[in-house]
C-alpha cells in the first residue's frame, strides 16, 4: 500500500458523507443532468436497505430444500437528523407535500467521502417524498443540540459515482 486510504478493502469512516437534493424539470431531460437545489449537512443518515422477498418454489420431487426465487423489492425509509438550524427548507418540503403537491419529488444524492475529502460513492434516492417529520424534543433543563428528523419513501435506490468530487465541493 502505498498511500493511506488506497486500500479498496480499508473500512470507511461512516462520518463523512454529504446530502444533496436534486430535482427533475422538464428541460434538464434534454440535458440528462438534474437540478441541483441545495446540499444538507446532516448529523446521521440511516436507512439506506433494499430487501429482496425471496419466492419459495416446492417442487414435487425435490427433497432436500426448495427451490429459491427473487421475488418483491423493497426499500426502507431513509432517516435523515440534522441540528435545527434557522433554515426551514424541510419543514417547507414536507408541508408542501402534505398539502397536496404529493408530486412534487426530489431525488436525493448521499455521497460518501474518504479521510483525504474525495467523493468515493453515492447512493441516490429516486424519487424521494418526505413521509415523516419529527421537530425536536425541548427540554429547558438539556444543553444537547435540538436535533430534526426527516424520513422519505423513495421509488428506487442506486449505487453510482460521485456528483460532489470533494467535501462540500460544488459539483
Amino acid at each position: 500500500m502505498s498511500k493511506q486510504g488506497a486500500d479498496p478493502h480499508e473500512p470507511l469512516h461512516g462520518f463523512r458523507f454529504q446530502v444533496d437534493f436534486h430535482e427533475r424539470l422538464l428541460d434538464s431531460a434534454a440535458t440528462g443532468s438534474p437540478v441541483a437545489l441545495c446540499s444538507g449537512a446532516f448529523a446521521e443518515c440511516s436507512g439506506l436497505e433494499v430487501s429482496m422477498e425471496p419466492k419459495v418454489i416446492k417442487e414435487g420431487g425435490r427433497n432436500w430444500g426448495a427451490a429459491q426465487r427473487m421475488g418483491a423489492i423493497s426499500f426502507a425509509s431513509v432517516v435523515l437528523k440534522r441540528g435545527l438550524t434557522r433554515s426551514d427548507h424541510l419543514w417547507t418540503w414536507f408541508s408542501l407535500v402534505g398539502e397536496g403537491a404529493y408530486a412534487h419529488r426530489l431525488d436525493v444524492t448521499i455521497t460518501q467521502f474518504d479521510a483525504a475529502g474525495n467523493g468515493l460513492f453515492s447512493w441516490t434516492l429516486l424519487q424521494a417524498l418526505p413521509v415523516k417529520f419529527k421537530a425536536p424534543d425541548l427540554n429547558a433543563r438539556a444543553n444537547e443540540v435540538a436535533i430534526e428528523e426527516l424520513h422519505l419513501a423513495h421509488e428506487g435506490l442506486a449505487r453510482i459515482k460521485p456528483l460532489v468530487k470533494r467535501l462540500g465541493g460544488a459539483q
